[in-house]
């Protein structure tokens, strides 16, 4: 690999020399310049990152989970990217809708992707549009956290920083938006509470034997499971908690490997643009999300393996819950669903069934391109996502 980035480095300063070869100073200035952005990524790549710069305050903390709130801002207008390289002005609502927004992260990220940079960050632009924004940030998991169970963060957590947002925000009736297994949590919350009105749901998954090739692979896993326990009784809750725990640098692993192409292509270009500052600190920022996922608890891995790949109960409409029995038929809230074509991790088939389950009277999906994190928080999602989902929770807000 070194030899690798040392052929692409001296390759690229043979291709400045050559272009510029009528002028020696700027050669040797680029070169100089190249030399200390190789230095600053491979090095100090802290020093590029350009995510979490929106202010916060945190309003409550229990264990290793905080609740943020983000104040009004106080200029009249913001600068968002376009996706084609340029940006368009979004002037900031100074008057706040009645029904706070609530962001649901998912587990295994750290909040970098909500406020990735200055001109792609989803809370400024949501707050901006005029929501009292709120985010539940799970935080990271260590060794004492690994009997969090997935119905840990849904009847346990939720509910108390649910009732803090209430209590900060003196509103009783909330928005949620969830991405991925925030998505999960928002919309099996909404069974449990009726005062949740709306709910934005980003990549959520809910059949999980319908989700593409991985769909195929989690059929497998169930047969497998459900021939051993036919013929022992053996479930994966039988085990101890901490054997399943699931490091960040594995969840990085397993995220990058969705993609390994694109993974691959995106250091060989960072290689070849190391003379463009910019991109250096974009390749950076991108890199301190992608390279520093969150742990997994023990008991949330057990769960995903019986109820969701095993059992598939979401797709029965039941929620992934040990000791409480709730159904999707239990919520009512408005629902917003967005999915992803090139979205692996999970597809619109995988996602889509939740609408087929619920007592929702207001169901809108809308499939978009772009891949698991892309509908989020890509480069296009500020045009082709962000607009139509603010637009459509500022019409039932």
């Amino acid at each position: 690999m070194q030899q690798l980035a040392r052929r692409l480095f001296n390759s690229n300063i043979k291709k400045t020399l050559q272009h510029s070869i009528q002028k020696p100073s700027e050669v040797i200035s680029l070169y100089k310049q190249t030399k200390e952005n190789a230095k600053q990524r491979f090095f100090y790549a802290d020093t590029l990152v350009q995510a979490e710069k929106t202010p916060f305050e945190v309003i409550h903390q229990q264990d290793i989970v905080t609740v943020r709130y983000y104040p009004p801002l106080e200029c009249d207008s913001i600068q968002v990217e376009d996706g084609k390289g340029g940006e368009f002005t979004v002037d900031v609502n100074k008057e706040a809708f009645e029904t706070p927004l609530v962001l649901v992260s998912p587990l295994a990220v750290n909040m970098y992707i909500y406020d990735l940079f200055p001109q792609r960050s989803l809370v400024k632009y949501l707050r901006a549009r005029g929501f009292e924004l709120y985010l539940i940030d799970w935080g990271r998991p260590g060794w004492r956290q690994n009997h969090f169970a997935i119905e840990t963060y849904i009847t346990d957590l939720m509910p108390e920083m649910i009732a803090k947002v209430r209590e900060h925000s003196g509103k009783q009736q909330l928005s949620l938006h969830g991405w991925s297994f925030g998505g999960m949590f928002s919309a099996a919350y909404s069974a449990l509470d009726k005062d949740i009105k709306n709910v934005a749901l980003i990549g959520a998954p809910c059949d999980y034997h319908a989700n593409g090739e991985l769909g195929v692979q989690y059929q497998r896993i169930s047969r497998n499971l459900r021939w051993l326990e036919k013929r022992t009784g053996w479930r994966v809750h039988n085990t101890k908690q901490r054997w399943w725990r699931s490091p960040g640098w594995a969840n990085s692993m397993a995220f990058k490997l969705t993609n390994p192409v694109g993974s691959i292509q995106g250091y060989m270009d960072l290689l070849k643009n190391l003379h463009d500052e910019e991109y250096i600190i974009s390749h950076a920022t991108n890199g301190a999300f992608l390279d520093d996922m969150v742990a997994y608890p023990g008991a949330v891995i057990q769960d995903v393996i019986q109820f969701l790949w095993t059992d598939n109960i979401m797709a029965k409409g039941e929620l992934p819950l040990r000791n409480l029995r709730v159904n999707y038929s239990d919520v009512t809230a408005n629902l917003c669903l967005i999915t992803g074509k090139q979205d692996p991790i999970v597809t619109t088939d995988c996602g889509l069934k939740l609408f087929d389950l619920v007592s929702s009277v207001e169901k809108h999906h809308q499939e978009v391109k772009g891949g698991h994190m892309g509908i989020l928080s890509g480069s296009k999602s500020t045009v082709d996502i962000w607009p139509q989902v603010a637009d459509w929770l500022a019409a039932r807000s």
